[in-house]
C-alpha cells in the first residue's frame, strides 16, 4: 500500500483545470475535468470505455485525431501551459518531460524500424535533464543530440538493452534487433513502456500499461514504475480498468463518465466508502470466489454515444437509485468530506431529503455444480499433444532443431464445464488452443471431440468448437459491417445438430433468407450488450471492450458446443466484463456449453471456472479444480503466479521473486523445464523431468517436491 501523507505538502507538477475537448460540431467528448498531479504521485483514471479516458490522455499530450480540438480550459505542466505552446515546442516537451504508453501498441510502433532503433530515437532526441522553464515560462531547449547508432554510441545501444531487460524482455541483447512483428503482443507492450521511460519524464502517461501482460510480468513492470517513481520524483497518470492495478498503485483516484468526473477522492477513501452509484456498481462487478454463485452486477445499458448525452445527470438513465430531478437537472460538484467529491444530487444537502428508490436487490443464481471431467464423459479430451516448428537455416533450410511450443499436454473438457489455462505469455496456451482447432497442424498427439478423432479431419466440428482471439484489431476484418462479420459465420459454417440450440439460433430458424439473418445478428448484439443499430458500422468505429463484445457474438453466431476464449476480456472494463462473464456462465448452465478460458485473470478463474491446468514452456505443471490449484497451490511455479496477483484490497502475499526470464522452447532445460527459475530447485530437478504425481483425485503436479 502507498502512502500519501508524504504527498500532501508537495508541489502540484501537473494540473488540469476544466479541460474541454470537443469534435468540430461542438459535441464536448472530454467536458469540464479538472486534477492535479503531485511530484512522486499516481492519479489513476477508471470508467468504461468510451467514457473518454484514453481522449483525455491525447488532450493533455496534444496528440488529438483529426476533426477534434481542445476548445477550453488550462494544463499546466510545471509553470508551462501546454495547450498555448507551438507545436514546435511541443514537440520538445511530448516524449521527454511528458511521455505516453499507448494503449495499442501494434498500432503505435513503428512496423519497419527495429525496436532498438526506435529506442534509440528516444534517447537521442530526448535526453534526460531537470524539469526547468526560462524566465518566460516556455520549456526549456532540448540539449545537444546524442551520437547516431554507430557512430560510437555504444552507450546507446547497451541502454537500449538495459531498458528492454528492465520490462521483462528475456533475451535482451538480441530482441534488440528484431522488428514488431516479430514480438508477441505481451512484448510489444513492453516496449512501448520501455520507449515511454527511455526519456525519464516528469509526468508519464500510462493508458492501460499492463492489459496485455500476465500476471508475473505486470507485477514486475508495477514495480518497475514504483521504483522509478521513488527514483526521480516521476508523476504518473494511469489509465486502467484493473481495480486490483489501482488499489496497488495510486495515490488518488478519479471516476469518469461520458466524458465527465462524477468521484474524486484518495485511494482509501474510494475503495472503503465509494460515493457515486456508478462507482458503486464498478465495484459491485468485479468478479471473485465469493460470488460465483450469483451474477455480478453488471451495468444495464451503455455509455451514451456522443451527441445523444441525455439531459440531467448523465449516468440517470443507467441508475436504480436515480429520481425526478436527477432527468431534469445536471448534478453540481459536490465536496462531501476533505479531499473526496462527486457530481450526483444524493449527496447535495437539499436534494438527499427528496431522493427516493431503492437499490435493486441481486437475484442469486441457483448453485450449479456439473460432476468433475474425471467422472464424466470427455466432450473434448487432448492426449500428448504436440506442437513442434521446424528452425531451417542454410541456403537448403534444413532443419537444425525445433520450437516445442506444446510438447506432450494431455487435458480434457466435460459438457457444462469451464477449464482455465493460466501461464506466462510464451508458454503456449494461445499455440495449444490454435491446435485444438486446427489452426495449427499438430506434430504428434490426439484431439478427440465428441469420441472422434480431429488430427485427420481438420474440417469436422468446426461450426460445433469455436475461438475468441485475443486481438480483436487483428481478428475482425476492417472492410466489412459488423452485420456481414456475424452473416460470414452463419453462411459458411451450418449450425450442428443441437443437442440444445441456443435460443438465437433457434429464433433465427423461424425465418428464411436475410431477413432471418438479421433477426439472429440483432439478438446477438442485444446478448453482448451492443446497440442493434451498430451492426451498419464497420470495427474501427467502436471501442477495443466494443470490438471483442463483436468478437464473442461471431463466435457464438453458430451455436458452439465448445468455446477456446483466449484473453476474451483483458481488453473489457470492468462493467463490460461483468455482462460477458454473465453472459457465458448463463449460457453455460442452460445448454450445457464447455470453455477452454486462457486467461490471466485470477479473478476471473475464480469466479468462472470450475477446473485449472498451469502451463509452463509447453507443459502442463498443476491441474485440478479451482478450490485445489488456487487454494493451495502446490508447484512452486503456481505459487509465483497466485503471489504477483493484484487484490482488490491492495494488499497481496509476500511476491515470489523468480529468477531469470523464461527459457525459449527452441533449447527448454535439462530435467525440469522450471528448475533454473525455482526458489525450491534441487540437484534432481536438474536431471529428470518430474513425473505426475497424483495429490488427490483431482488434484495432480508434476513437482519433485511431492515424488517420493
Amino acid at each position: 500500500m502507498i502512502s500519501v501523507s508524504a504527498l500532501e505538502n508537495q508541489n502540484k507538477l501537473l494540473s488540469i483545470n476544466r479541460l474541454t475537448t470537443a469534435l468540430q460540431s461542438g459535441v464536448a467528448i472530454v467536458d469540464g475535468i479538472s486534477f492535479e498531479i503531485a511530484a512522486g504521485e499516481t492519479f489513476a483514471l477508471l470508467g468504461e470505455s468510451g467514457c473518454g479516458k484514453s481522449m483525455s490522455a491525447l488532450s493533455l499530450i496534444r496528440l488529438l485525431p483529426d476533426g477534434v480540438a481542445n476548445t477550453g480550459g488550462r494544463v499546466a505542466l510545471g509553470a508551462v501551459d501546454l495547450l498555448g505552446l507551438p507545436e514546435r515546442e511541443m514537440r520538445r516537451v511530448r516524449g521527454g518531460q511528458l511521455a505516453m504508453i499507448f494503449q495499442e501498441p501494434g498500432l503505435s510502433l513503428n512496423p519497419v524500424m527495429t525496436v532498438g532503433a526506435q529506442l534509440a530515437e528516444v534517447l537521442r532526441l530526448h535526453a534526460p535533464s531537470p524539469f526547468s522553464t526560462d524566465e518566460a515560462g516556455r520549456a526549456p531547449s532540448p540539449p545537444p543530440p546524442l551520437p547516431q547508432v554507430g557512430e560510437g554510441s555504444s552507450s546507446i545501444e547497451s541502454r537500449c538493452v538495459e531498458l528492454l531487460a528492465q520490462v521483462g524482455i528475456p533475451d535482451a541483447g538480441r530482441r534488440v534487433r528484431e522488428y514488431p512483428f516479430q514480438m508477441s503482443g505481451g512484448m510489444k507492450q513492453r516496449v512501448m513502456i520501455a520507449m515511454a521511460l527511455a526519456g525519464q519524464p516528469d509526468v508519464l502517461i500510462a493508458d492501460e500499461p499492463t492489459t496485455a501482460l500476465d500476471v508475473t510480468i505486470q507485477a514486475q513492470v508495477l514495480q518497475l514504475l514504483r521504483d522509478t517513481q521513488a527514483r526521480t520524483g516521476m508523476a504518473m497518470l494511469l489509465i486502467t480498468h484493473d481495480l486490483g492495478v489501482v488499489a496497488e498503485m495510486a495515490h488518488r483516484v478519479g471516476v469518469m463518465y461520458a466524458g465527465q468526473i462524477v468521484e474524486q477522492a484518495d485511494r482509501a477513501a474510494l475503495f472503503s466508502q465509494p460515493l457515486h452509484p456508478y462507482t458503486q456498481k464498478l465495484f459491485a462487478a468485479v468478479p471473485d470466489a465469493t460470488r460465483r454463485n450469483q451474477p455480478l452486477s453488471a451495468i444495464a445499458g451503455a455509455v451514451p454515444p456522443l451527441g445523444s448525452i441525455p439531459q440531467g445527470c448523465r449516468f440517470a438513465p443507467r441508475c436504480d437509485q436515480a429520481w425526478a430531478l436527477c432527468e431534469s437537472e445536471s448534478p453540481a460538484w459536490t465536496e462531501v468530506r476533505a479531499g473526496q467529491g462527486v457530481r450526483c444530487h444524493l449527496y447535495a444537502a437539499d436534494a438527499v431529503r427528496r431522493a427516493k428508490g431503492e437499490v435493486c436487490r441481486e437475484k442469486t443464481i441457483a448453485p450449479h455444480h456439473p460432476s468433475p471431467f474425471a467422472l464424466s464423459p470427455s466432450l473434448l479430451e487432448v492426449t500428448d499433444l504436440q506442437v513442434h516448428f521446424p528452425i531451417r537455416k542454410g541456403i537448403l533450410q534444413r532443419t537444425v532443431g525445433q520450437v516445442k511450443a506444446v510438447d506432450g499436454v494431455s487435458l480434457a473438457i466435460a459438457p457444462a464445464r469451464t477449464l482455465a489455462l493460466v501461464g506466462e505469455s510464451g508458454c503456449g496456451k494461445t499455440t495449444l488452443g490454435k491446435a485444438l482447432l486446427q489452426l495449427i497442424r499438430p506434430t504428434a498427439g490426439s484431439v478427440q471431440f465428441a469420441g472422434q478423432e480431429l488430427i485427420d479431419t481438420p474440417h469436422k466440428h468446426r461450426a460445433a468448437m469455436q475461438m475468441v482471439f485475443q486481438d480483436p484489431y487483428s481478428s475482425l476484418n476492417p472492410k466489412m459491417r459488423i452485420a456481414e462479420i456475424l452473416e460470414e459465420g452463419m453462411s459458411a459454417l451450418p449450425s450442428p445438430s443441437p443437442p440444445a440450440p441456443l435460443p438465437h439460433v433457434n429464433e433465427g430458424s423461424k425465418h428464411k433468407g436475410s431477413a432471418g439473418r438479421q433477426g439472429q445478428i440483432d439478438l446477438l448484439l442485444d446478448q453482448v450488450g451492443l446497440a442493434r443499430s451498430s451492426k451498419w458500422r464497420y470495427p474501427h468505429e467502436f471501442s477495443g471492450g466494443q470490438r471483442q463484445r463483436i468478437a464473442i457474438a461471431r463466435a457464438l453466431a453458430v451455436s458452439p458446443q465448445l468455446l477456446i476464449c483466449d484473453e476474451p476480456t483483458s481488453a473489457l472494463d470492468v462493467s463490460v466484463q461483468a455482462q460477458i462473464l454473465n453472459l457465458l456462465k448463463s449460457l453455460q448452465q442452460e445448454f450445457d456449453l464447455a470453455y477452454l478460458f486462457i486467461t490471466h485473470n485470477i479473478a476471473v478463474v475464480e469466479y468462472l471456472a470450475h477446473d485449472v491446468c498451469v502451463m509452463y514452456l509447453g507443459r502442463i505443471v498443476e491441474r485440478g479444480t479451482v478450490a485445489d490449484v488456487l487454494r493451495a497451490p502446490k508447484h512452486p511455479y503456481t505459487q509465483a503466479l497466485l503471489s504477483a496477483v493484484p487484490r482488490i484490497t491492495g494488499d497481496r502475499s509476500e511476491l515470489i521473486q523468480l529468477a531469470g526470464e523464461l527459457p525459449s522452447p527452441a533449447n527448454p532445460p535439462s530435467g525440469c523445464h522450471f528448475a533454473p527459475r525455482c526458489p525450491q530447485v534441487m540437484p534432481r530437478c536438474h536431471i529428470a523431468y518430474p513425473p505426475t504425481t497424483r495429490l488427490s483425485h483431482e488434484h495432480e503436479v508434476n513437482c519433485h517436491l511431492h515424488t517420493s
